[in-house]
């Protein structure tokens, strides 16, 4: 399939390399619009009160990449509308792009329940893909916060076991758009959100799973000085029912966790 790869974390993360090479592996043409830096927790916001640029670049994938200075939101929307290659003869704005879908992640850490979903740069670069009719998925890797202290110092390169368990991850993702996306119809509005635990094997279970119900109060540290707050990790406290499993449930039990999101059933009819 022609794919368009966006993710949240920028060009230089490996997670996403990874995700890269798995997907031409498996024979996917791709284009790549990624964020110059890293744009983590931006959920689905787009670059209002600029002038947002893109550049081509040549990163060594292979295939048309370009770097975008906005959110993943933005990348996907200025890919789509104006980079990408368009269809021809296709009528209809949603179906002027060659691609057949949209791939975000491999995402570092992460981006299961509530409390996280609508905050993911990540999903939201896939739910961009969505919100244009094409079919759509994220996807994360579950890191303890040992190995996400690693990369943080390491520059975003992973330790040994991260790093194989990475190539597991960006495996099972490339064949899970090979079967998704052929079945996924136009305008479906849904987004596959999974969640890789880890380690993650070849033989690791994928199981179905909604997103946990937590509380995340006390994000932000008390005020400094200046007035100002920084972010830190608060205490999430999750209040979900036994059943049916959540994403946050599956990971601890060591599965890979798949949500299906689907945007049309927000709200009461």
């Amino acid at each position: 399939m022609k794919l368009l790869v966006t993710n949240d974390d920028g060009i230089d993360s490996v997670f996403f390399h990874k995700l890269v090479f798995a997907l031409q592996a498996a024979r996917h043409q791709l284009f790549i619009a990624v964020p110059a830096e890293e744009q983590s927790w931006s959920g689905a916001s787009k670059t209002r009160a600029r002038p947002v640029k893109t550049t081509l670049v040549d990163h060594g994938f292979g295939c048309p990449t370009w770097t975008v200075d906005g959110t993943p939101s933005d990348c996907v929307n200025i890919a789509l509308a104006h980079l990408l290659p368009k269809q021809p003869g296709a009528a209809g704005p949603e179906q002027t792009t060659c691609v057949e879908g949209v791939v975000s992640g491999i995402n570092i850490g992460m981006n299961g329940s509530l409390g996280f979903i609508l905050a993911s740069g990540t999903i939201a670069g896939a739910w961009e893909g969505a919100l244009h009719g094409l079919p759509a998925a994220a996807f994360s890797q579950d890191v303890s916060p040992e190995a996400y202290a690693y990369l943080k110092e390491h520059g975003s390169k992973p330790d040994a076991l991260t790093l194989d368990t990475l190539r597991h991850s960006a495996d099972r993702a490339a064949a899970l758009v090979g079967e998704w996306f052929p079945r996924m119809s136009r305008n479906s509005f849904t987004v596959h959100n999974v969640n890789f635990p880890l380690p993650c094997t070849p033989a690791t279970e994928l199981r179905r799973t909604v997103p946990a119900q937590v509380h995340v109060p006390g994000i932000f540290g008390p005020a400094a000085d200046d007035g100002s707050h920084r972010l830190i990790w608060g205490h999430i406290v999750d209040v979900s029912p036994p059943t049916p499993l959540t994403d946050v449930q599956c990971l601890k039990q060591g599965h890979i966790s798949h949500t299906i999101l689907d945007y049309r059933k927000l709200g009461h009819a």
